[in-house]
């Protein structure tokens, strides 16, 4: 089916409303914002790695207010069980009956907060989750609904006390991103602002769940050309070729690569896919998925690094696929 040049218009203006929603509460990171709307509507899930007080917390619950649906807040300690997360099942001794209580990442978006504080018996509890929409506790499967969307933080200068999200848990975030520091302007305007109340600004909700899920099936109607995905195929193929990795990124990233320069398109209201949206999503989608040679990274080699060498090396396509 062949997206309308009036469904192009509404994606486009829809997408746009939710992020200049979303910059009330975080001034001055319209970047993040967008690659986070974007994750969202790809059907994937955010990591986002930076130093405390940047506003990783406001940028989850500002997405969640926007959205008129349920959200949860998970803080990750040491102590914390699977069963906080998934939920678990009691026995109700009136109805004489297993019955099974939620456990909050049951929302549509979940912020699941320094997420590398929990053991890792804790956060493999994610993975079915992330992966396939469900929870499965005793044998039986439990979905948690569309749209769903869990934004992990984690900050990478305390170490202590933190178990490292495996290359298997990494592989299930769609994106990586940080948010960093805000300019000498946006500080400024961060610090003449209003003095908010204990939790920050509350956001109106400006779109129901029912028109997220409508975005993202129109998502994947987007056109991608052939040769843009000869494209993307190379880039993955490259990253594990590189002689600075041990390992690359797999087919899942290809297509994760793929379905996120889909919806980018489409909030830029095209109905197809340029190179110029994968090199784009390039970096947050394929860097944090490659383990580089410890050698390398002693030398100070980054993926990103990495990355950037791909791009410049492995042609892109020189004509602008269209629909």
């Amino acid at each position: 089916m062949t997206l309308t040049t009036e469904q192009s218009a509404w994606f486009a203006t829809s997408f746009g409303q939710l992020v200049a929603n979303i910059e009330r509460a975080v001034l001055g990171k319209t970047e993040v914002v967008q690659l986070v709307l974007t994750c969202l509507l790809s059907e994937g899930h955010m990591l986002l790695e930076d130093f405390p007080g940047t506003g990783k917390t406001s940028l989850a619950r500002a997405l969640a207010q926007s959205l008129q649906g349920k959200q949860s807040r998970i803080q990750f300690t040491p102590d914390l069980l699977p069963s906080d997360v998934t939920g678990v099942t009691i026995f109700d001794q009136r109805t004489e009956r297993f019955e099974f209580h939620q456990g909050p990442i049951f929302a549509n978006v979940v912020l699941a907060d320094e997420i590398n504080r929990a053991s890792p018996k804790t956060q493999s509890a994610l993975l079915e989750v992330m992966e396939e929409s469900q929870v499965t506790v005793d044998g039986v499967s439990h979905q948690v609904g569309r749209p769903f969307m869990v934004i992990a933080t984690q900050n990478p200068i305390e170490q202590a006390g933190t178990y490292r999200l495996p290359e298997a848990q990494l592989d299930r975030f769609l994106m990586k991103s940080s948010l960093g520091y805000p300019d000498h302007d946006d500080s400024v305007r961060i610090l003449s602002a209003p003095p908010a109340r204990r939790g920050g600004i509350e956001l109106d909700p400006i779109i129901t769940t029912d028109a997220v899920a409508s975005m993202v099936e129109m998502a994947t109607q987007v056109h991608v050309d052939t040769a843009v995905l000869e494209y993307v195929a190379r880039l993955v193929e490259a990253t594990r070729e590189a002689n600075e990795t041990v390992l690359g990124c797999s087919i899942r990233a290809g297509l994760a690569l793929t379905r996120a320069a889909r919806t980018w398109a489409l909030a830029a209201g095209r109905s197809y896919v340029v190179p110029d949206d994968v090199k784009r999503l390039a970096q947050p989608v394929l860097a944090h998925r490659m383990v580089l040679d410890p050698e390398e990274e002693f030398r100070g080699t980054t993926a990103a690094g990495v990355l950037d060498r791909l791009l410049s090396t492995v042609p892109a396509p020189q004509e602008r696929a269209s629909a």
